[in-house]
């Protein structure tokens, strides 16, 4: 693997830190501002919107100047926007520094993944693209914890500035070591938006959001769910996001592995999984060791889908991949601020801190179905290459596609 994924696995450590550090800090942001519990759900919410609105605006931007500028321009708008979130003196700023952060996210993961296929030969363009998500994985397994003890001891704002810290590392990484790739020729938004027109793009997009987000309908509200319902102090809720964190890393690998081999059979028994595990979680959050277990099953069940669906939207997309990439990396974070909403709303119904992880399930049962609608879509079409379109051709599909 070229040493440029390094770079970008860099940025997507510093981005995965922050995007998934506010979850262990909730019960100290509420706190300190005086807000509720759903209240301060909406640090995860406005950020992941943020993403779902910066992924195709950024990307558009982007395609006026090279991708290792966009790349480090993105980074610039990541470390701005934790600065801000740092030294908020309210809510509402703090909020929107969250924003501010998340414009960069999709953008970056977008791009990015475009970079990295680009970089490797095409029968390894899944396993690049895992590569640079690696950096996203193991953020939970190092920076999101030690963000997480960080904020409980010395305040969460100093977790902030650190993550912002971090961005600069991230900035630097990409400077030295990704390549000056020359900005795409002809490019036209016309050109990008037209691999919209192809079913299975959005099929995998939908997938993307229900998928995911049932992954966040539980781990958004984890730690009060874990010190109210199964009895873990608040310190423990640092090693239980390790835990989220190794199993985040095992699935984003073993998902790069076998995406290039058997893609939507992956696809069906991690969706399946997650939705069976997610309703467990209603009952094993009540046991510690039990709830242990389980969180680190849904880190590794729901990011096993990540390298799958990336790499299938840049498969059905593949005439103009940058914005149709870019954008999927939104649907991840729409999944994650439908599920932080819903699980909020049910929450505050006084279901419990439990409830959300039927959200969760009933959501990535919803993914299994389109997965399986979306390939039955695909053998009926397979001798039909006029009715698929992806960017300006039409995909060759002459004979069956196998995954």
């Amino acid at each position: 693997m070229p040493l440029a994924l390094l770079a970008l696995a860099i940025g997507a450590f510093g981005i995965g830190t922050t995007e998934f550090v506010i979850m262990g800090l909730l019960p100290e942001v509420a706190g300190d501002f005086g807000v509720s519990i759903p209240t301060a759900g909406f640090l995860v919410t406005g950020y992941a919107l943020g993403v779902v609105l910066g992924a195709p605006l950024m990307t558009v931007l982007g395609t006026k100047i090279s991708r290792k500028r966009m790349l480090m321009l993105l980074m610039g708008l990541f470390i701005a926007g934790n600065l801000l979130s740092a030294v908020a003196p309210v809510f509402g700023v703090m909020l929107a520094g969250r924003v501010v952060a998340s414009l960069a996210h999709g953008a970056f993961f977008g791009i990015g993944s475009v970079v990295a296929a680009e970089l490797v030969a095409p029968e390894k363009k899944a396993g690049a693209i895992a590569m640079m998500f690696t950096g996203l994985t193991v953020a939970n397994v190092v920076g999101v914890p030690l963000g997480t003890f960080v904020g409980q001891t010395l305040g969460w704002r100093m977790t902030f500035g650190l993550v912002a810290a971090l961005g600069v590392i991230g900035l630097a990484g990409i400077a030295k070591l990704v390549p000056d790739l020359p900005k795409p020729e002809g490019v036209r938004l016309r050109h990008e938006l037209a691999a919209f027109r192809n079913v299975q793009v959005l099929l995998a997009m939908a997938m993307t959001v229900l998928g995911f987000g049932g992954v966040f309908a539980a781990v958004t509200y984890l730690a009060p769910m874990m010190t109210d319902v199964a009895g873990y102090a608040d310190t423990s809720v640092t090693w239980l996001l390790v835990l989220f964190g190794l199993g985040m890393v095992v699935g984003n690998l073993v998902g790069g592995k076998f995406a290039d081999r058997a893609l939507m059979p992956l696809l069906y028994i991690s969706l399946g999984a997650l939705a069976v595990v997610l309703a467990l979680f209603t009952l094993t959050a009540h046991n510690k060791i039990a709830a242990a277990v389980t969180i680190t099953l849904i880190g590794a069940l729901g990011f096993a889908t990540v390298p799958p669906l990336q790499k299938r939207v840049l498969d059905q997309a593949s005439g103009a991949p940058t914005l149709a990439s870019a954008v999927n990396i939104g649907a991840f974070n729409l999944g994650n601020a439908l599920s932080a909403w819903l699980g909020g709303i049910v929450i505050a119904a006084g279901l419990g801190y439990t409830a959300p992880n039927w959200v969760g399930a009933v959501l990535a049962g919803s993914a299994l179905v389109l997965a399986i609608l979306s390939a039955a879509l695909e053998r009926r079409s397979a001798g039909a290459p006029s009715l698929i379109v992806t960017g300006t051709a039409p995909v060759e599909q002459a004979t069956p596609v196998h995954h």
